[in-house]
């Protein structure tokens, strides 16, 4: 069952930095990666920067289509409004259905704030004691959804490139 994972960081540079623990946890066998994103934002920013992570995950299960309406529902369509708000409700209401719904937007939005970053990882096969260990280690607070195998490839008939 893929999972997707979310490591919030009370610094900017937080989550780039733990991209590093992340590869060794994929090369010591601990994790499979099967796409990763991250946002940072910087304290006097509006909003957030977000980079998609290919080169840890070569092509990505998800695309960017995933990773830009996620990113979009979480951090810009509050700030948009609620015309382009409802514009965008039939791909909320997808997202919702592959396991990703408003509690979880709602907890990453009042979480990830400026000053600080996020490290998104959709994974699999993860010996999570251990990689929660290690991310804990890093200062990392965990907010997590588990995704069933329906979800999953809902996600990725919706968003693969």
């Amino acid at each position: 069952m893929a999972t997707l994972t979310v490591w919030k960081f009370d610094s900017t540079d937080g989550a780039h930095s733990a991209l590093q623990e992340l590869t060794k946890l994929q090369d010591q066998q601990l994790i499979i990666v099967r796409d990763a994103a991250y946002v940072y934002w910087d304290p006097d920013a509006k909003r957030p920067k977000t980079r998609e992570l290919g080169k840890l995950t070569g092509a990505g299960a998800l695309g960017g289509g995933f990773w830009g309406l996620l990113f979009g529902l979480i951090f810009f369509v509050p700030v948009l409004g609620a015309a382009i708000g409802a514009g965008v409700g039939a791909l909320a209401g997808s997202m919702s259905r592959a396991g990703i719904d408003d509690d979880f937007v709602k907890e990453i939005r009042d979480t990830v704030t400026p000053g600080t970053s996020a490290l998104f990882v959709m994974s699999e096969g993860a010996v999570v004691d251990r990689v929660a260990e290690r991310f804990k280690q890093t200062g990392a607070t965990l907010l997590t959804t588990n995704l069933t195998k329906e979800q999953e490839e809902l996600l990725r008939e919706t968003f693969s490139s």
